[in-house]
């Protein structure tokens, strides 16, 4: 008997992010693994029809079918709109922003070795946008940090740790400075870390002294968690350490939903030319093949993806080569097959070289 679909709203985007989606799209096709996609538009286009660039629409298909793939969205400039990120984030209650970063052999960096997980809270923290004037010339922020959303996040960067394999957890704060708000989290990561001593290591790095420690030993850590500011800035640091935005995935994930989205920008002057990178998303749909069940389809793509940078000869130009984003797709397609030819203990012999 064949498999279920995976029912899955697929929002293209708008910029670069249909080129990137139909790309993804055929790759995780090429898994194996059936999808029925139910597509959405979203963006800068739907401004004029709908008056948002998020319609309700897109929001009532995320809910129907409680998982995304999303590529990336033009934030209007200007008064109006906030961002479609954030609402999306806030109005499907996805408290927790996941980002693995991890070096791909083939990209020239200064680290060959990092291997980190950065959990963001999502819902609160500055980004809650409580902001407003205060006279003509100042405005003020509110910084809102709860305990509820606190161990909301340590929990899940724990869980994590402990259903990946992974060893520490790492809480990162400013609670030397700001002893309320920061020692809340700082608190609250505490209280969770004792449901789990003895089985995940626990540790807290105060997050200017985390930046540094970041450039210089990576090495020495695993999973971060962060509120939600400090967690913006250094997963965007992290995803430095490895080859930058444009080989760095993310999820989004609440209760009720998840979405899976690369985290760099639309670059509109790109759109249409077929020069795009489509690596970020192709490796946010493994962390969404993870989310569905789908290990050993995730252990396939993920491999075949790195071995085509590996190799080098179809990448796109960011990553060294000259192929466009359909033949770099294609390549990736091209080694899913060769896999699929192969033994079966060679799957295993992938999944262990990945888990690691």
């Amino acid at each position: 008997m064949a498999a279920m679909a995976h029912r899955v709203t697929l929002i293209p985007g708008d910029g670069i992010g249909p080129e990137l989606a139909e790309a993804t799209r055929r790759v995780l096709e090429a898994s194996g693994v059936a999808f029925e996609w139910e597509v959405q538009d979203a963006g800068e286009a739907m401004l004029a029809e709908h008056g948002t660039p998020l319609p309700d629409s897109v929001l009532d298909s995320i809910r129907r079918n409680k998982v995304a793939l999303k590529g990336p969205i033009t934030t209007p400039v200007g008064a109006g709109f906030r961002s479609v990120n954030v609402t999306l984030r806030q109005v499907l209650g996805l408290y927790a922003n996941l980002r693995p970063a991890r070096s791909i052999k083939g990209l020239e960096t200064r680290y060959d070795d990092v291997d980190l997980v950065i959990v963001r809270e999502n819902t609160e923290d500055l980004y809650a946008g409580i902001e407003h004037m205060v006279g003509p010339d100042a405005a003020e922020s509110i910084k809102i940090i709860t305990r509820a959303a606190s161990e909301r996040i340590a929990r899940f960067a724990f869980d994590y740790a402990v259903a990946n394999g992974r060893k520490k957890v790492t809480a990162v704060h400013k609670a030397n400075i700001m002893k309320l708000s920061d020692g809340l989290f700082l608190e609250s990561c505490r209280t969770i870390a004792a449901d789990f001593e003895g089985r995940i290591e626990f540790e807290d790095r105060i997050v200017d002294n985390m930046c540094m420690q970041l450039v210089q030993k990576p090495d020495l850590y695993d999973v971060l968690v962060l509120p939600n500011l400090y967690g913006d800035i250094v997963s965007d640091l992290c995803a430095g350490l490895v080859g930058g935005l444009g080989v760095a995935p993310g999820a989004n994930i609440g209760t009720e939903a998840a979405v899976f989205e690369p985290v760099h920008g639309s670059a509109p002057k790109y759109a249409g030319l077929n020069k795009a990178n489509p690596t970020a998303l192709i490796l946010s749909g493994v962390l969404m093949l993870r989310h569905l069940g789908e290990q050993d389809a995730a252990v396939r793509v993920e491999t075949a993806l790195r071995e085509v940078i590996a190799e080098g000869r179809r990448t796109t130009y960011d990553l060294g080569g000259d192929t466009g984003t359909r033949e770099f797709a294609d390549a990736i397609v091209e080694r899913l097959g060769a896999a699929g030819e192969t033994d079966p203990g060679t799957t295993a012999d992938r999944a262990s070289a990945a888990a690691r």
